[in-house]
């Protein structure tokens, strides 16, 4: 059968029409991860996988991430979930290593950018629903440098922003303790292109919550451009909003496209299950001869 599937908003997001046999045979694979760039997210209802089903539709869309990628203050590594899955939950209960960084995912960001390659995608499906909020919201960051006139694309090409989990935190939780700030700052920083110029030949922006600073910038300059640009890839037409059901199956090319979780009741047992996709690709910024500053251009 030939893959079908029903675009959510005109910018980002469809909907796939595939049974949970199609999806774990692998036989649409290659169309569904063209669909995923082309679309940044997609999303199938009624699916209900277990933690197997959804580890085997992982490996037929990309290479599963096994192990941990991130370590604490002490060195010790932090549980990256059984076997490729990771209980993505506040709850401590559920997962300690994790649910002290998980207050960052209220706000706009995309994942691993303190890797050099950051995770391609994500595969994400709930195992219980919060009973306020906790609708997971994408926004197209290959739509939103599309749109920016050429002239600052031209400059945008030339910048690099610096990526720090202090900054991805801090906005999450001001009430921070010297001691937790101090496990922030023992992450390590990374430098990335601000546009990532793909293999495909498309563009993105690399935003984050996780983007201190803009390297060569006078600080204010540097705040007030990310500010500006977190502000238009954001906007309502680049935006999809996914309210979840029980059974739904979500994948979203964390490459091209930033997410967040709305809030949710206070001590909500909400407890999602994910598997993440190994990157394929360094953050590379666009060549010297494609690119001109904004002088040279205006």
């Amino acid at each position: 059968m030939p893959l079908t599937s029903t675009p959510l908003t005109e910018r980002i997001a469809s909907e796939l029409h595939m049974t949970k046999a199609q999806l774990l045979s692998g036989d649409h694979a290659q169309e569904i991860r063209d669909l995923l760039v082309e679309r940044g997210a997609l999303v199938v209802r009624d699916l209900h996988p277990t933690d197997e089903e959804l580890r085997t539709i992982a490996r037929t869309l990309g290479d599963l991430r096994i192990g941990a990628a991130k370590r604490g203050a002490d060195g010790k590594v932090l549980n990256e979930g059984e076997g490729g899955v990771l209980k993505v939950s506040l709850d401590p209960e559920v997962n300690p290593d994790y649910a002290r960084f998980l207050v960052g995912n209220l706000l706009w960001h995309m994942d691993g950018t303190y890797e050099e390659v950051p995770p391609f995608a994500t595969l994400f499906t709930p195992y219980r629903l919060s009973q306020e909020g906790g609708d997971t919201m994408f926004a197209s960051t290959y739509a939103a440098y599309e749109d920016l006139p050429a002239e600052e694309q031209a400059y945008l090409d030339t910048l690099r922003v610096v990526h720090t989990m202090q900054a991805a935190l801090f906005p999450a939780k001001r009430d921070v303790t010297p001691e937790e700030f101090a496990v922030w700052y023992s992450y390590p920083q990374r430098s990335h292109p601000l546009v990532w110029q793909h293999k495909s030949g498309r563009k993105s922006l690399v935003l984050s919550t996780s983007g201190a600073y803009v390297e060569g910038l006078h600080f204010s300059e540097s705040h007030d451009l990310l500010q500006r640009l977190m502000a238009h890839a954001t906007q309502d037409k680049y935006v999809y909003r996914h309210k979840w059901r029980e059974g739904d199956l979500a994948i979203w090319d964390n490459t091209g496209a930033m997410h967040r979780a709305t809030p949710t009741e206070a001590n909500s047992k909400r407890e999602f299950h994910r598997c993440t996709l190994n990157g394929e690709e360094p953050v590379t910024a666009p060549s010297p001869a494609s690119t001109r500053t904004l002088a040279e251009t205006a």
